[in-house]
């Protein structure tokens, strides 16, 4: 077996909800790690975490943060952040994969999902953007399918977690309170995420839109997008709707997802067999069910996806991006 070189590493935000299961996910998957540093703002440093049987201390980020033996930084500590700190990691031969939205529709900055376009993250320049959760989970199924079938049109549906809106989003449906939402997401269904644009649609669901043809490659992809806060804690649904250029047997569509890298089908509706947020949770698998043909067109199907939005969603995608670029280190 090859031995894998070991890798500086930064995480930039590591007390945080993403932050701390990004180094969970790295315990799991055994990355390869020489040096360790973990960054946070002045509120969050001076905190001790622990890995793997170590203590760390978290340090309060600078522009001096990066004049060191880092390989890879990991960044899960918003938009401002990102935006001043990924070009400074940069410019001193750091890798910056960032969670973010601030550099995903930069057409110079690579948008990466492993599955399904991992040989462009090494096309960047020092930085490299990590998707939207729910465009995470709904392009990893949909890569096979557009490169058999090409796809027309995506509808979605999506049913977010609060875990989505961070510890604010969690503590608002766990105690009842209304916080962070406009009303209260522990009675409610709520079809507002980030904030609403001049056209009608959110943030998020633009993101959606835009991220979908980027990372499959194809601007002549249709897409539209309702994304809708759900009060459940973890791990998000959506329910997506394609329409193909080509024909198709249902029997292939279940194969190639069957066989699709990163998918996991449970689709028995004899015994109610289908995705579950619950059993999605703590998963870095996307899990596909409900497949079926849409007769009310020619050549299309509806499907239902559930992934973890914390792992598969953030910080395992990042993890995996980060694998990726420490192979050719």
């Amino acid at each position: 077996m090859e031995e894998r070189k070991l890798v500086n590493l930064a995480v930039v935000g590591a007390t945080g909800m993403v932050g701390r299961t990004i180094l969970e996910v790295l315990k799991d998957r055994d990355f390869p790690i020489n040096n360790l540093y973990l960054f946070s703002s002045k509120k969050s440093a001076g905190q001790k975490v622990e890995f793997m049987g170590k203590e760390y201390v978290v340090e309060e980020l600078n522009e001096e943060s990066f004049d060191r033996d880092i390989d890879i930084a990991l960044f899960s500590a918003g938009g401002t952040i990102s935006e001043k700190f990924a070009p400074i990691a940069s410019k001193k031969g750091v890798t910056v994969i960032d969670n973010s939205s601030f550099w995903r529709m930069n057409d110079d900055i690579p948008l990466i999902v492993p599955e399904v376009n991992g040989e462009d993250a090494f096309k960047n320049d020092g930085i490299i953007a990590n998707p939207n959760c729910s465009t995470i989970q709904s392009v990893v199924p949909l890569r096979p399918l557009h490169d058999k079938y090409k796809i027309k049109r995506i509808i979605y549906n999506t049913y977010q977690a609060v875990s989505g809106s961070g510890v604010k989003g969690v503590a608002d449906l766990e105690n009842g309170t209304c916080e962070n939402y406009p009303y209260s997401i522990a009675k409610n269904c709520l079809p507002h995420i980030d904030s609403f644009l001049d056209n009608g649609y959110t943030k998020e669901e633009m993101k959606m839109i835009e991220e979908t043809q980027k990372i499959l490659n194809d601007d002549s992809i249709k897409v539209t997008a309702t994304t809708v806060r759900v009060p459940i804690k973890n791990s998000h649904a959506v329910s997506v709707n394609l329409e193909f250029e080509k024909p198709f047997e249902i029997e292939d569509i279940f194969e190639l997802l069957k066989n699709a890298d990163g998918v996991v089908v449970q689709d028995d509706i004899k015994n109610l067999i289908y995705p579950l947020e619950e059993t999605a949770n703590g998963k870095d698998e996307v899990f596909v069910g409900r497949i079926r043909r849409d007769f009310s067109v020619d050549n299309g199907i509806n499907f239902w996806c559930v992934a973890d939005n914390i792992r598969k969603g953030a910080a395992t995608n990042t993890v995996q991006i980060a694998e990726l670029i420490a192979s050719r280190l």
